[in-house]
Order: structure tokens, then sequence, then C-alpha cells
């Protein structure tokens, strides 16, 4: 069992290494280089996560920003995904990242996917899927006669070149992504280092001559507490590996030769095995040697005659060692070595650092190597307790999980992995918005923001999610159906009514003074007129970009809604018959947070662009979109305003909003109502005009409401609000003809 165990580790290759010396213990523990990405809130929104749910919008736009890393860094287009099944290694091909969003450190997680996209540019995966076949027999033969078996000694070796390997990979990316290393960093922290490895490595523990001892100390070289003379053979290890010259490996193939040599020392070094015959067989069999007592400074009458050391007495030690007040002398306890690999020192051959001068990250100067005051006598106060022990036992099946590449992450369901997928397709996002919010009485600025959903792109797969309020199948469905279908059918009609924009006309001027001459006039001349020039003027317009947004709250059902969608719809089809103009139409409304039971946001739908859809999207997915919510006016207005321009200079651009009357909004951050509202939505406007935006708003009312929300509907809009019958083809056409004709 254990062999098989064995084997499926061997082949699920994933190389993980070390830490670097700087590590994210100096920093506070939160997103410091992710924060650049990462909106302000988002640390309260996986605290809150916890407690009610999956935030999937979070979950897609942290999957697509750490995807958009891992590109850029390797410069390929590598998928990163959840898993809902399976392992979670990396399988050469695709990068797998956890679900799990309440963790603090992100960085670490963004570290580890560019790692493992690291990995699948630059490693040799099919070299290693054969590393079994490409160790030498006699690797496997000298391992035996140490009592290890064929599988262990394999195991060793590939522990060895996952450790060899991640340097070279390390080396690659920090050479030519520096702006990445934090990330670096912060993933070792956090999977690779712990307080009681620092210890141990002072310590007297993990000094017999034995595989543990030795890939203890291969793994932790670059810990600042390392001592080379703290196992036999371990500083010809340090000069084999050659950190300051990582670069010559070129490929994983060189990795590997350098991993036998490696594995070679320590084979030398370990002792022989108890040989075993079996009487009856005769077949020979190795036990291995307890290996205690084989180094200097490993005795028992030395444990027995130190005492534990506490942990702030440690803690005191280690900060002298870490900045050079205090160093144990090479003879008796070792020397202290840390070459980080984005150094650049210079190493001797004991693997000290040549510079004396030498700084960190943070300019603070490199004292691992400074000459100090020698405290034989501390060496042995290091000691762990039982329970320390323990912990380190942990540490080092944690560290050798990691190199294994054996991380657990946190799956998703397949219902959130498809619904994630979806929503990451769409283009979903937040943007913040409520800078301008001001108080109703007073008029000053609240100080108060909130998030707005935008979803750049509507999708079948979106509405199937069920992941939007205003989407999905309702008893509306069969009347937008009806009304769309009248609307494609008004909308032929409107078509020909709006060609007036895209025809141009000549307006001619007779009697000038200059000009081409007018044959009719030339007998006047005689009569001394010399007006018989005539001149024309042709009047031509740009092509036109329109947003159509449309309030989709509840106040909006019923016979507005219905008449709200064939209006929109006819204008679709319109202007799809008109050459030189394009449209996108938006639904906004408020959408039900996610993770979170007690905060709603705004939102807004991008349903159509004429620049990438055809009127099959109308005609298929407009049916399930339905009223939902309140009415944020102008925060959604404030989310999209930068897309609301033509992406060309040489296009005009309008806006063209139906709604019905009064904004309102609460999520328990921002309360949007009454002026507040009212105020922030005029204010929105104006910003849009400024713009170089015309505007034009159809307020849609009914009997029921007696149009009592009209006032405020013009103190929004101004003089471009208009109260018509949007489903009159000829009063819609007036009144978009004398906007669209509009002179500048």
């Amino acid at each position: 069992m254990r062999e098989k165990t064995q084997m499926k580790k061997m082949k699920l290759f994933n190389p993980m290494a070390l830490r670097e010396k700087y590590s994210s213990k100096n920093l506070n523990k939160t997103n410091n280089f992710s924060s650049f990405w990462l909106d302000e809130n988002w640390g309260e929104t996986h605290d809150e996560e916890k407690k009610s749910g999956t935030d999937l919008i979070a979950l897609a736009s942290y999957r697509r920003a750490i995807g958009n890393f891992v590109n850029i860094v390797t410069g390929k287009d590598i998928p990163v995904t959840f898993t809902a099944q399976g392992d979670s290694f990396t399988d050469g091909k695709k990068v797998t990242i956890s679900s799990k969003l309440d963790d603090k450190l992100f960085d670490s997680t963004v570290g580890l996917a560019l790692h493992e996209g690291s990995h699948i540019l630059l490693s040799d995966f099919d070299f290693l899927k054969q590393l079994e076949v490409n160790i030498p027999k006699e690797y496997l033969d000298r391992a035996f006669t140490k009592g290890y078996s064929e599988m262990d000694s394999k195991i060793h070796i590939k522990n060895l070149l996952n450790f060899v390997e991640d340097r070279r990979i390390d080396y690659h990316i920090f050479s030519n992504s520096p702006g990445y290393k934090g990330y670096y960093h912060s993933m070792y922290e956090k999977y690779f280092r712990a307080k009681v490895i620092d210890k141990a490595l002072l310590s007297d523990e993990m000094t017999d001559e034995n595989w543990d001892s030795y890939i203890f100390r291969v793994i932790n070289f670059t810990n600042s507490n390392t001592r080379l003379d703290s196992l036999n053979g371990l500083r010809e290890i340090w000069n084999i590996l050659d950190l300051k010259n990582i670069s010559r490996l070129k490929s994983s193939e060189d990795s590997f030769n350098v991993a036998l040599e490696m594995y070679h020392v320590i084979l030398n070094n370990i002792l022989d095995g108890i040989k075993k015959t079996d009487d009856e067989t005769g077949e020979v069999s190795y036990e291995k040697a307890d290996g205690s007592g084989s180094t200097d400074g490993n005795s028992e009458s030395g444990e027995s005659e130190s005492r534990e050391m506490s942990d702030d007495e440690f803690e005191d030690l280690l900060s002298a060692v870490e900045n050079g007040d205090v160093e144990f002398s090479e003879e008796k306890s070792g020397n202290s070595v840390s070459v980080p690999m984005d150094s650049g020192e210079e190493s001797d051959e004991d693997g000290e650092s040549s510079s004396t001068e030498s700084s960190d990250e943070s300019g603070e100067e490199d004292s691992s190597n400074k000459s100090g005051e020698e405290i034989e006598t501390k060496k042995s106060e290091v000691t762990l307790s039982d329970s320390q022990k323990k912990s380190l036992e942990n540490a080092i099946k944690k560290q050798k999980k990691f190199m294994d590449g054996d991380i657990q992450k946190k799956k998703v369901s397949k219902k959130d992995k498809a619904s994630i997928d979806a929503v990451e397709n769409s283009g979903m996002s937040y943007k913040e918005v409520g800078v301008d919010l001001t108080d109703r009485w007073t008029g000053k600025k609240l100080g108060k923001k909130t998030k707005c959903i935008v979803v750049k792109k509507l999708t079948k797969e979106l509405i199937e999610s069920g992941t939007i309020n205003m989407l999905g199948r309702s008893y509306h469905n069969d009347t937008n159906e009806e009304s769309i279908t009248e609307g494609l059918r008004l909308g032929t009609i409107l078509g020909r009514k709006l060609q007036v924009r895209t025809e141009s006309r000549e307006t001619k001027y007779t009697r000038k003074n200059t000009g081409r001459i007018d044959k009719r006039l030339i007998a006047e001349l005689g009569f001394g007129n010399d007006g018989v020039f005539s001149q024309t003027f042709i009047d031509s317009f740009p092509d036109a970009f329109l947003h159509i947004s449309i309030d989709a709250s509840g106040s909006m059902s019923g016979d507005k809604w219905r008449k709200t969608m064939k209006s929109v719809t006819s204008m679709v089809k319109a202007i799809d018959m008109i050459e030189g103009v394009d449209v996108v139409v938006s639904f906004r409304s408020t959408q039900h947070s996610y993770g979170r039971s007690t905060e709603d946001y705004p939102i807004i739908l991008i349903a159509y662009d004429s620049r990438v859809d055809s009127l099959v999207k109308v005609k298929t997915l407009w049916k399930s979109i339905n009223v939902a919510g309140t009415t944020p006016e102008g925060l959604c207005y404030e989310a999209v305003m930068d897309e609301m321009v033509a992406g060309g200079t040489d296009k005009e651009s309008y806006f063209l909003n139906f709604s019905d009357g009064m904004p309102m909004f609460s999520n328990g951050v921002v309360d949007y109502y009454h002026d507040t509202a009212i105020n922030h939505t005029k204010l929105m406007v104006k910003k849009i005009r400024e713009r170089g935006i015309k505007v034009l708003s159809y307020y849609i009312g009914d009997s029921y409401d007696g149009n009592r929300y009209m006032g405020d509907f013009k103190r929004m809009y101004g003089k471009d609000s208009q109260f018509v019958d949007v489903t009159s083809v000829t009063a819609v056409s007036r009144t978009m003809n004398k906007k669209f004709l509009e002179k500048n």
C-alpha cells in the first residue's frame, strides 16, 4: 500500500521548494502586493463570506486577475481554474487555485499560481514523468545498502530535484519579472516558513546522519539560521548547488544532474545499514542504522547539560543572530548562510557572502554573515520542548507536502464552478460608486461609497446560472416575448422614419455676391445687379453611438414594462437598418449580494451591443429579462459612464434613458433616497453632458401613479425629459429625430 502511495507521488510531479530570506513576515499580513488590483473592500467581503456563502463575482474577478498575472509572467495563455473534484496538483497544462477567500494572505495564493505557471512554462514535464527510468541503478543500489528501498531512493531524488528545479525556475522569474517577487515571498512564508523551523535549525535537532536530517537541512538552505557544519558533507552539498551560479542550469535535466550529485554526497555520509541475511532464502536486506551520535555536539551528555530555552529567550537570540549582533563560531556551531535568489551577491566556496554592504529589498543591511560575538554556549541552550518537537514534526510534513506540490486547495461545488464560469464569461465585476453622494439637508459630501455590479455581456449561461435577480424564467417571459415580437415589427417602421440621419441635405442659396453664376440671373447684370451667384450648402452627420439605459426596478412592472420592452426592441431593430449608428442597451436594477444577506448592490447589465451582437440575441435572450429590486439610477450611470462615449472621436454620442421617475436604493452602506438620490442622479446626468454626450429621457408613467414623479424626473434630466407614448412610432421618431438632427 505504501509503495502504491509513493508511486502516485512520483507521477504527480509538481516542483515546489523553499522560502526566500526576505519573507512576508515583514509585511502587515494584508494584501500588500495584490492591493492594486483587489478593491479596498476585498478583505471585509471575505470576512462576511465566511458567514453566509460564496461571492461568485469576487471569485470570478479573483481568478481573472490571477490569470492575467500568470499570462503576463509566462507569456503564455495558461488556464487558471478552480477544481470541483479530483486532485489540486498542477498537471503541466493549467494552474489550479483555491476557492478559499477568507485567507488574509491573498498574496500567497497569487505567488503559488505564478509559481505553478512558471513551471508549466519552464519545466520539462515529459522528462519529469520519466524520472524513474532516468535514475542510474547505482544510486538505487547504494541507497539499498543504507537501508532504503528502491522507491524510497526514487522519492529522495525527486525531492532533491524539486528543490533544485525550484531554485532554477524562481531565479528565472526573479530575473525577468522582479516586480512579482513579493508574491513569491508571501507564498514561501505561508507554505514553508514556521518559527519552529528557525529554532530547530539552531538546535541539535535533525543532526543525525540520515535522510530526514539531510533533506531538512538542504531544503532550508536559504533560511538565515542554516548551519553548514550541522551535518557531515552539508557544506559540500551547498557548493554543488552553487546558488550564486544557479542560472547555469538551463533545463530540468540539468537540475536532475545536480540533484544526483547532491544525493551522491548524502549517501556517502549516511551510515551503512545493518546487513541481514534470511537463513532460509539467503536473501540479503539492510536495516537503517540509527545515526545518532555521529556528529559533534550531538552527545547525550550535551543534551542533558542544556536547559530548555524559553520562547522569549529564543526570540531574543533569533533577533540577535538576524541583526548580526551575535554569530555561532564556525568551529563549534557552524556559520549562518543566507543567499536569496535575487540578491546578486557573490559567494565564496564556503557559502559566505563576499559583499559586506549587501542590502535586502527593504534597504536594511544584510547582516546574516557579519562577524559578531562568538557564543559557543548558546548552541547548547537552543532545545525544543516535547510540544515544540511535535510542532516541528508537523512543520516538516507541511514542507514535504509543499515540495511534492501536495497543497490542498479548497474546491468549489460543481454548481458554483459552472456559475463562476458564467459570471466570468459575462465580464461581471464590481465598480466603486457613490463618491459624490451628498446629504439631502446640508449638501455636504457623505464620504460613503458602495459597489455597483457591472455585467458586460448577457449570455445564455448567465441566465441559466440563476445568479442575477433580473434574469431567469418568470411569469413575465411570455409577455416579454409578445412585446419583443411586436417591437421588431414596429422597428421596421421606425427605421424608415429615422433614415433622415444618414441622408445628406442640400440647401441652395441664390442672389449671392460670390459663388457659382446662376444662369437664370445673368440677364440682371445689365441692370446693375451683382447678386447673380448661388451657393449650395450640404448638411451631413457623422456616425453615431447611442446608449439606451432601461430602469428595470420593480415599479416598472406590468404595462410599463411591456411598453418599454416593445419600444426599446423597436429602436434596436430600427438602428440595425441604419448605416453608421451603433447602439448599446443596458438594464439597471439591484442585486441581492453574494455572500452577504444584509447588503444589496446596484447592478447594470449590458444586454445588447450592435458592434458585436446580432438581433438573434434580442429574440432569444431578452425574454428572460425581468424587473427586480429598486432604482439606483445615478449610481448605475456612474459605473458605466466611461462606456457611454463612442470609441472614436469622429462619432457623436447619445444617451437615452427610460425610467418611471424617483430613484431609490439602500444597502446598509448608503441610503439613496429623496434629494440625496435626485441630486446625485442630476449630477451624473450633468457629467454625461460634459463629456459631449447628448441626453434624451423618456418618462414611463401610467394611470396608477398619476405621473406624480414627473417633477422629480424633470429636476434630474432637465429640458431633455420627455413624456410621450413610447409605443407610438410617430412620437418616438419625432423626439429622436429632433435630438439626432441637433447641431453642436
